[in-house]
């Protein structure tokens, strides 16, 4: 690494610096205009694993007649007052408009609900044209049934086209805006951070221009691989790219800056700074990258995904930040830094930096903990449990209309239908079961509580299907035990019967929650394996990893337990969505790691000269700071995932802010330091790097014996 260090802060020759930077603007130039252009799909699919019961339903529709069909469905409502006769006429008439565009025109038929409150229209599609452009699909659908209406009366779009639109709609410009914002928010932060009106433009630059190959590289890989990349795993690819490229710009800019203070020459300055951080930067992306990489192991293709796409973008924004960045940063001088150019400062006889003597906040704080420990360390403990408890009566699994913000017009008018007819009318539970067992098959449905109607349909390949009326919310809790039941009844029965199964939306929602649980018991022990296993080895201690990971799975927990307050109390979310708690546990884990990461390695640095107490108070003085604007930062960009109109984004963005800080502000700043001072030399068992201090009792020890 170090011969790479030399060539990219111009200690090969004067000129390399530039040779470094030309490297990269070619190499990239030549990524984007040779890597072909990927697309990322604006609907997520379900990506169950072929081995659920919906995706086999699924699989064996694609036989059946009707397998390219969709269904949009129009609600007419007087918000709650009863139709008059000239809104049936209307809606009459507008119904034979819809059918003209619809694949059976015998089926849409209007039908009015008892409480004469409400009428609905179910319009089947081809699914292929009408997935093709669903926002101009959607369109036609509420023209046709919104045109000539009587005053007061509304027209609304929902069932699946009218929330694939609705989703979609909800990602239409959504790269651009989340862009937008990240750009702004990273760019307000570092001039406050850096207190120079142009020092910021040059870490912005290397992390979008890493940001945006992120993009290409991973769109061109995903189409070879069998990887489908949505809007939602695209916009949490660019804040994390942008968050952890920008932390690292800072880590490396400020040892740079304490460099210049040392040195004359910039060149060599960088050069220290690259050997000194350049290792924590790597080992911090590195666990980033490698739990992300466990998502390979889950069983939903989105997980997949998104642990492909991330993983990528965070190896890109490694090499950015050592390769790119100390290059365009030596090129540019110290002038960089105006109006606070860093100067070098005259030392003592002894070496001493003068500055140094001089105790900044940081110092003070660390002192102040090394004066009380165990007292930091409980009312921390104590603090972090408070926040975990906000996780009592925490429920996982949002229903369909739970799953976007704001009020978009298919949840208006599932509501209305929920209110006016049954709740899961709009729902499409589907019983595929052998052709002989057709009339058991039907009364064994008939039979379970939650199943409103029964209807048997097409045939295929030996299999009817039936269309099974649930009367729960689509997506529901109750929906979710009335499919168990049926499964659990089918299975049960004796003959053909038993070999009936059970898809459709509801299902394959279920399925995608058990798969969401099953990836969570699997890939969280493989990340804490991985992040320990990083920290041995790194810090070349057991002790250490075991407290740094403790301390980190409090922060987890305090998070989710703020989080969770936050959601029912303030933004009247019911439930986690069920991908939420892994993904926050991957994103909070990994990145956690990586502030302690950068404290206790510049510790171990520290600690080698001055011992284990007063290496962690010299160690927290020189990153306090960095790493506080580090997690402020951080905490901000993933704040801005909130821009879309997505609960689960929202979430995400939301849990990992609170996480961020809370582990920037507390378990970093005193927690950690305080289990340091608490266990002493014991921290770093078995090595022991206070034996090269000279005041070391160990050292003395060790010299005694060799005596």
């Amino acid at each position: 690494m170090r011969a790479i260090a030399r060539f990219v802060s111009g200690m090969t020759t004067r000129g390399s610096a530039w040779i470094a930077l030309g490297i990269a603007v070619l190499a990239v130039g030549a990524l984007f205009a040779l890597l072909p252009e990927g697309s990322a799909d604006s609907y997520p699919p379900s990506g169950l694993p072929d081995s659920s019961e919906a995706a086999q339903v699924t699989a064996l529709l694609a036989d059946f007649p009707s397998a390219d069909t969709t269904v949009g469905i129009l609600v007419w409502s007087r918000d709650g007052d009863a139709l008059t006769e000239a809104d049936k006429a209307a809606i009459t008439a507008n119904a034979t408009a819809l059918a003209d565009a619809s694949i059976a025109p015998q089926a849409v038929v209007p039908q009015f609900s008892d409480d004469g409150a409400a009428a609905l229209v179910a319009v089947p599609l081809d699914a292929n044209e009408a997935e093709g452009d669903i926002a101009a699909t959607a369109e036609q659908l509420r023209a046709a049934a919104g045109a000539d209406l009587p005053e007061g009366l509304t027209a609304q779009l929902t069932g699946p086209v009218g929330f694939q639109a609705d989703i979609s709609n909800a990602f239409a410009g959504a790269d651009f805006r989340l862009l937008l914002v990240t750009v702004i928010v990273v760019a307000v932060l570092l001039i406050i951070t850096y207190r120079s009106p142009v020092l910021w433009i040059v870490p912005l630059a290397v992390v979008g221009l890493a940001d945006g190959l992120a993009r290409i590289v991973v769109t061109a890989l995903a189409e070879p691989f069998g990887i489908t990349i949505d809007a939602s795993i695209g916009g949490i690819l660019s804040v994390l790219v942008f968050g952890a490229g920008t932390n690292y710009a800072l880590l490396l800019v400020a040892r740079y800056r304490e460099e210049l203070t040392r040195q004359e020459d910039r060149h060599r300055a960088m050069l220290t700074a690259v050997t000194s951080a350049g290792p924590a930067i790597a080992a911090s992306g590195g666990t980033v990258a490698l739990s992300l990489l466990t998502l390979l192991f889950a069983q939903l293709a989105g997980n997949r995904a998104l642990g492909f796409a991330c993983a990528i973008g965070v190896v890109i924004a490694i090499l950015f930040a050592l390769l790119v960045l100390p290059a365009a940063l030596v090129v540019c001088g110290r002038g960089l830094f105006w109006p606070f150019v860093p100067r070098v400062v005259a030392t003592d006889a002894a070496g001493t930096h003068h500055a140094a003597q001089k105790p900044g906040v940081w110092m003070r704080l660390g002192r102040g903990v090394a004066r009380r420990p165990a007292v930091v360390a409980i009312v921390a403990t104590l603090g972090i449990g408070i926040l975990a408890l906000g996780l009592s009566g925490y429920r996982v699994g949002l229903s369909q209309t739970d799953q976007l913000l704001g009020d978009p017009e298919s949840v208006a008018a599932q509501e209305v239908i929920d209110a006016s007819f049954s709740a899961g009318l709009t729902a499409q539970t589907i019983v595929l079961t052998p052709d002989a067992a057709v009339g058991d098959a039907t009364t064994v449905a008939e039979g379970v509580d939650g199943v409103q109607s029964v209807r048997p349909g097409e045939s295929a390949n030996g299999l009817t299907r039936l269309d099974v009326t649930l009367d729960a919310e689509p997506e529901s809790d109750a929906a979710f035990a009335t499919v168990q039941d049926l499964r659990d009844a089918y299975a049960a029965a004796p003959g053909d019967v038993a070999d009936t199964l059970v898809g459709g939306s509801d299902a394959t929602a279920l399925d995608t929650t058990n798969a969401a649980a099953a990836d969570q018991a699997l890939i969280i022990p493989l990340i804490l394996a991985i992040v320990f296993l990083i920290l041995a080895l790194l810090l070349r201690s057991l002790v250490a990893p075991v407290l740094l990971i403790a301390s980190v799975l409090a922060t987890f927990f305090a998070s989710l337990g703020a989080a969770n307050v936050l959601f029912q109390n303030l933004l009247g979310f019911p439930a986690f969505d069920s991908n939420v708690i892994l993904f926050a546990f991957l994103f909070l884990v990994a990145l956690g790691v990586d502030y302690n990461i950068f404290l206790t390695t510049r510790a171990r640095e520290e600690t080698v000269r001055h011992g284990t107490r007063e290496g962690m108070i010299r160690a927290l003085s020189s990153t306090g700071g960095v790493i506080t604007s580090a997690g402020i930062l951080l905490a901000a960009v993933f704040a801005v995932l909130g821009v879309l109109p997505v609960v689960a984004l929202t979430q995400i963005g939301v849990i990992v802010c609170i996480g961020v800080l809370l582990d920037t502000l507390v378990v970093r700043t005193v927690l950690v330091p305080a289990l340091v001072f608490l266990t002493g030399d014991r921290f770093w068992w078995p090595s022991h790097p206070a034996r090269s201090h000279p005041g070391s009792p160990a050292l003395a020890r060790h010299s005694a014996a060799a005596q």
